[in-house]
């Protein structure tokens, strides 16, 4: 099997890509599949003695099957929970898209099923000129949408979908992930969603009061999946 790399992208931030990357995570081990994961880019990380920590790296970190050192899942981590280039102006730093690149292809290539993860929605800015989607761009990676199914989550899914293909890049896949307990009108939400994403549903994930990789991964397709993974 050839392996495998993707990009988690969101639809807004908050709308659970870590999770979802998670469940995906454990899914391919459950399949047989060695996992890697990075979040290059984190704003957002607490002080420790060992340097800045992410909690969704180090929940990435905690159920892939590669030894990956923090430093390699995430080379960049911003203090504050802001939009990564003012965090970055904040802290006197700059980002670049070939840069942030760069760091992940020294991780690639590693396992079979590897995930990176963004920051925020598509048009995250990194500088000026560029947005981390010039990350994927540069890499050339196919995409995993996760949509945040609250109210109007159709016309930001709709959005992103359109800007993943006008950036030339493939959309593999994308997975429903219901983050409003109260969502009226669910079903026909994710019905028109599913009508209007031109690519495969990994699944639908519900209102869970105890999120966990594992849930997240049970309530993904198994078969959706496995063609994904051997695509």
């Amino acid at each position: 099997m050839a392996r495998k790399t993707f990009f988690i992208a969101g639809t807004d931030t908050d709308v659970g890509k870590t999770l979802v990357a998670a469940g995906l995570l454990v899914a391919a081990k459950q399949q047989g599949l060695t996992t890697a994961a990075l979040k290059p880019l984190a704003a957002g990380c607490e002080k420790t003695d060992a340097g800045f920590r992410n909690a969704d790296a180090l929940l990435l970190q905690s159920v892939i099957t590669e030894p990956l050192v923090y430093e390699q899942i995430n080379p960049i981590a911003l203090a504050s929970a802001i939009a990564p280039h003012i965090a970055a102006q904040q802290e006197k730093r700059i980002l670049s898209a070939d840069r942030i690149a760069g760091f992940c292809r020294g991780s690639l290539n590693q396992a079979d099923f590897t995930l990176v993860e963004g920051a925020g929605g598509w048009r995250v800015p990194l500088n000026p000129q560029e947005t981390l989607a010039d990350v994927v761009k540069i890499l050339r990676l196919p995409v995993i949408l996760v949509v945040g199914v609250r109210l109007g989550c159709i016309n930001h899914a709709l959005l992103t979908v359109e800007a993943i293909r006008n950036d030339g890049l493939q959309l593999a896949g994308w997975v429903a992930n219901c983050i409003d307990a109260d969502m009226p009108v669910l079903q026909e939400n994710i019905h028109s969603l599913a009508a209007r994403i031109p690519a495969p549903c990994l699944g639908v994930v519900p209102w869970l009061d105890n999120a966990a990789p594992e849930a997240v991964a049970n309530a993904l397709d198994a078969e959706v999946l496995a063609q994904l993974f051997s695509a």
